[in-house]
């Protein structure tokens, strides 16, 4: 255990370090991310009412930071299908360490970028007129449900990134990512949905740590009746739990059965 900890730092590390030296990538990725707050906030933001009552930029901000957990799947899947078609998947799997070490590296790395994004999203929030409501230990806890949603799906991207490396492979999973994450409570309320598409949206893992961080952060959450209104918080542990059961064992047999 302590070779296979050391050995994912170093890889880690490595990850790290190519953000360092080509930062474009991450720069902008968090630009459109900025973009995505502003348009919506500003521009089509002053002709969405929020069920329940309550500023939009508030609503907003919690599940704008949801969908970037979200989308952090394209970057995962990304970075695993470039190092397998380079052979450096290959390379790693040759040497004397762990063969989970090459994936918890990977996971960490990304979860490191994550933080990152989150800060510079919740100051970007705060400088626009967003406000936490609530006290520092329930703000905490929203941040924590954020990433753990984030730690889950980077088992998908991980999986994905392992068994599908042809050239259309990555924009087949943003034409998937994108209407899952934009079918869910992120930018309007399910209750302002026809029926059935609303009751897709609330099921949507985004939804629940959406709706989850907004009742931690003190913001208005746009739900007033419903399951959602009730156990969002449970569901924002439960849903990122079940998608780590399922996409961790699947992406360890996947790293396993790796050919060039």
């Amino acid at each position: 255990m302590i070779h296979t900890l050391r050995h994912s730092w170093i890889i880690m590390q490595r990850d790290l370090l190519h953000w360092v030296r080509q930062p474009a990538g991450p720069i902008f990725g968090l630009a459109f991310y900025v973009m995505l707050l502003l348009m919506f906030g500003f521009l089509f933001g002053g002709a969405i009412d929020v069920p329940g009552g309550g500023d939009y930029i508030q609503f907003l901000l919690p599940g704008m930071l949801a969908l970037t957990m979200m989308f952090g799947v394209e970057a995962t899947m990304l970075a695993m299908t470039t190092d397998a078609n380079r052979g450096v998947t290959d390379r790693l799997r040759s040497m004397p360490i762990s063969s989970s070490a090459v994936v918890l590296g990977r996971s960490g790395a990304d979860l490191a970028q994550s933080v990152l994004s989150l800060a510079i999203l919740v100051v970007g929030g705060l400088l626009i007129g967003w406000r936490i409501e609530a006290g520092l230990a329930s703000a905490l806890a929203a941040l924590g449900l954020l990433l753990w949603l984030r730690f889950a799906l980077l088992w998908v991207g991980i999986f994905l990134g392992l068994t599908f490396r042809g050239a259309g492979a990555t924009m087949a999973v943003q034409v998937l990512v994108w209407p899952i994450g934009f079918l869910s409570n992120v930018f309007v309320s399910p209750e302002t949905m026809p029926g059935w598409l609303g009751a897709i949206a609330e099921w949507n893992p985004v939804s629940a740590t959406a709706t989850a961080a907004r009742q931690l952060f003190g913001n208005p959450t746009g739900v007033t009746s419903g399951w959602l209104a009730d156990a969002s918080v449970l569901m924002a542990l439960a849903w990122p739990l079940a998608i780590t059961l399922v996409f961790l064992p699947l992406s360890a047999r996947a790293y396993r059965r790796l050919r060039k």
